[in-house]
């Protein structure tokens, strides 16, 4: 029976497992499996903290249905009919400009309507069907794609938020192409964002005539889905059905290495694993450091990726003291507006479920790439800045009723310039060590979606080794 070893129980590792598990059977390969954890509960960064009536997402709060793969593992689980989707509300996002908030245009005549971009501004928009592509094979940061196609207000009112919304990362550093690899390839076929929106939307109608269904300009949509319990229902349900497998929970791997008797040892602060078969879904950091002594070049470009910081804080409030109406995903702050937070998504209105009736929850968001010394203020001082922007902004002069706030040191891996190059270098050097296998979101996408992708991508590496 051959083997198999799991290093982190987060999403990456447990959604694995479970694929793992699942093949092995179909396929009648004899398959013993352990899922090693470091900290005393599985899933990782997707905690749903319930606290005096409140739902308090720790890490991400859901995922986009656009994509069948995450779906189909729900149902796989017998989860699906759990599924929650978030309220109407959740399309309506505003920015944060000018001393108000703006909401992000949806159409044409909506944006030319709006305060959010000057009418200078507006005009360099106008102009980006006459941007020549880009001709380089440099990798270009998300900033310089931003100047060349769009101009300098519409990134910084636009891209930047948007990049610290979703990676809490600076355009200035971030990979294009590693980022929105999407954006990119738009830009190679159609040769810019505009016409690729005209020419996607004619065949959009086209084939949606024939019943099929192809994706927008902007890349994949969707409705953003959890549970009503919170996003944590889905790795408890995971945790529970993998069944035989062997769950190893507070244990720290601290090295694998090779010996004479197996391909591969996992040491850890509690014993020794022997593997066939080794998959490390842990974050980069982490990996550098249990394979330093196996694979120094792997661990060498494990730690090359870096990680922005981030501050969570999430304020409960009576309903009937915020005057503003909230019927909205949340806002974004550009950096050149001074405020403390990145941001902050109102909770209640997102989702059913997440504060006890007539209150709200808003979860702000703080750090980041760009500010990284946040997360060492204390509580006091982080409660004090939300608040003044709160107050600045939402016109919040009560203090609120409820407080929770969760710190992560390394929260969300940073695909700066240069990532496509280091995952080829890692490619190259993982190919030494056969039945070594990385998986997780430090590499191809960093949202719940893209780690159930690559937990897929991991299987079928797992199989091609494993089947020779």
């Amino acid at each position: 029976m051959k083997q198999a070893v799991i290093i982190g129980g987060g999403i990456s590792g447990l959604a694995t497992a479970w694929l793992l598990k699942c093949r092995a059977e179909r396929e009648g390969i004899e398959l013993a499996l352990t899922v090693v954890e470091k900290e005393p509960q599985f899933g990782g960064k997707i905690k749903s903290i319930k606290a005096d009536g409140y739902l308090c997402e720790w890490g991400p709060n859901g995922f986009l249905d656009s994509k069948p793969q995450t779906l189909d593992l729900c149902g796989e689980l017998g989860a699906a009919g759990e599924l929650l989707r978030s309220n109407d509300n959740a399309r309506k996002r505003f920015i944060y400009s000018g001393g108000i908030l703006n909401k992000l245009p949806e159409n044409g005549p909506t944006f030319l309507k709006s305060q959010l971009i000057s009418w200078p501004g507006k005009i360099r928009l106008a102009m980006e069907p006459f941007i020549p592509k880009y001709s380089s094979d440099a990798d270009e940061t998300l900033a310089a794609f931003g100047r060349r196609r769009l101009g300098d207000e519409a990134l910084r009112k636009l891209i930047a938020p948007m990049v610290s919304g979703i990676f809490a990362g600076d355009p200035e550093t971030m990979s294009l192409v590693s980022c929105f690899p999407r954006i990119a390839e738009l830009e190679r076929e159609y040769g810019g964002l505009i016409k690729a929106m005209i020419a996607l939307g004619k065949k959009k109608k086209q084939e949606q005539a024939s019943g099929k269904v192809v994706s927008s300009a902007a890349g994949p949509g969707g409705v953003l889905t959890s549970f009503k319990e919170g996003i944590q229902t889905l790795t408890d349900i995971m945790t529970y059905k993998l069944g035989e497998v062997k769950l190893i929970s507070n244990t720290q791997v601290l090295e694998v290495k090779k010996v004479r008797s197996v391909p591969y040892r996992v040491v850890t602060d509690g014993g020794e694993l022997d593997a066939d078969l080794v998959i490390v879904a842990s974050p980069a950091h982490a990996g550098a450091g249990m394979l330093a002594t196996l694979a120094p070049g792997v661990s060498s470009l494990l730690a090359q990726i870096p990680y922005s910081s981030m501050t969570v804080i999430c304020f409960g409030y009576e309903r009937e003291k915020i005057a503003l109406n909230l019927d909205g995903f949340g806002y974004l702050i550009p950096k050149e507006e001074g405020r403390s937070t990145l941001g902050t998504l109102w909770d209640s209105s997102i989702f059913q479920h997440r504060a006890p009736e007539g209150k709200v929850l808003l979860r702000s968001m703080m750090g980041g790439a760009c500010r990284p010394e946040y997360i060492t203020l204390p509580d006091e001082e982080v409660a004090k800045l939300v608040r003044n922007d709160l107050r600045s902004i939402m016109g919040i002069q009560e203090a609120p009723s409820f407080t929770q706030i969760y710190r992560h040191e390394q929260a969300i891996p940073q695909y700066t310039v240069g990532h496509g190059r280091r995952l080829a270098a890692l490619a190259d050097e993982c190919a030494a060590h056969p039945g070594l296998v990385l998986t997780g979101n430090s590499y191809r996408g960093i949202g719940l979606n893209d780690c159930v992708a690559a937990a897929h991508r991991a299987v079928a590496e797992a199989f091609s080794y494993l089947t020779k």
